[in-house]
């Protein structure tokens, strides 16, 4: 029997991240070969993987990385079961070489076949260390951006964002993190109204509407106060002639209410920025440019973007564990 030094198993410790007795063991089955205690530990991480492949891994960390050179940045979730593990030093360690790794890839495809390690893929190494940790672990979220800046934000390891911005301004870094902020915060899907499939905001009015109009039926039959319908989700519906008909009703209701026409443009510009913001509710929801921006609501993020010259929002990504 070949005799183990304690030595020999430090290093496949180092090496692997297994516990002190796995490396024991894999080095008395190989026979003191380094490597092939390296693939017995591999093979061990395989029958976990296959075990807990039906797990679920909504825990772990959430790395982003910017490559300032090449105008590109990448967000990476790596996966597990417990927030013991995603807690862990050597974890989140892991989970930002992972990001580093992930800078030169293009896809999750090819993150997970690029080299990790010497001989060790990205793939090989999530499941080595499911076999070493004893839980799933797995890159659960992907996310690359290309922009002439991009920024990052990092909330509590949990939600990352990324902001592309069509100039290096002075003030491009910490632009983009207040808006990247807004994205982590405020969970948008696309970068503003113009965006959208007018079939597909024609479909969500109408079920908005039925939404309310059922919850109506139930408020009247507890004598409590109606939720407004509105007539429009989002600003595309909001027509030259939609804004025309809004503003003669302003003033029509002012006319009845025996307010004097000499102060209406007082009122007018508050009234139909008021009905606006009650009838672009989807876009406040889900775009970007068109949500009340977290630092000051009084404006949109739009204006914010306005405010600071010469520079556009060009896209955004977002990843979060949950």
């Amino acid at each position: 029997m070949v005799k183990i030094t304690a030595a020999q198993v430090n290093e496949l410790r180092k090496k692997t991240g297994a516990g002190m007795m796995d490396c024991k063991k894999a080095l008395v089955e190989a026979e003191g070969d380094f490597d092939k205690a390296i693939e017995i530990l591999r093979k061990k991480g395989q029958k976990i993987a296959e075990k807990r492949a039906d797990r679920d891994s909504s825990e772990g960390a959430v790395i982003a990385k910017v490559n300032d050179a090449a105008n590109k940045g990448v967000i990476v979730s790596l996966n597990c079961e417990t927030d013991f593990v995603a807690k862990n030093e050597s974890y989140v360690a892991m989970a930002r070489k992972m990001a580093e790794v992930a800078l030169d890839t293009a896809s999750k495809e090819e993150f997970l076949a690029a080299e990790f390690e010497a001989g060790m893929t990205v793939q090989e190494k999530l499941t080595e260390q499911t076999g070493v940790i004893g839980e799933k672990i797995e890159i659960g979220g992907f996310e690359t951006l290309e922009a002439p800046f991009v920024g990052s934000y990092i909330h509590g390891n949990k939600i990352g964002a990324l902001v592309g911005l069509s100039n290096s301004i002075d003030e491009a870094a910490q632009v983009s993190k207040n808006i990247s902020m807004q994205v982590a915060s405020m969970g948008a899907t696309t970068l503003s109204y113009k965006d959208f499939d007018p079939a597909y905001v024609a479909s969500e009015t109408e079920a908005r509407i039925a939404v309310i109009e059922k919850e109506n039926i139930e408020l009247g039959r507890l004598g409590k106060t109606l939720k407004n319908v509105p007539q429009y989700i989002s600003r595309m519906q909001l027509t030259d002639e939609v804004l025309a008909a809004a503003k003669a009703n302003i003033e029509a209701q002012l006319k009845s209410e025996g307010k004097p026409e000499q102060i209406w443009d007082k009122i007018v510009p508050g009234k139909l920025e008021r009905f606006i913001s009650d009838n672009t509710t989807l876009d406040q929801e889900q775009c970007l440019l068109d949500q009340n921006f977290i630092m000051d609501e009084k404006q949109s993020v739009a204006d914010y973007v306005a405010s600071k010259g010469d520079v556009d929002v060009t896209g955004f990504k977002r990843v979060s564990l949950s």
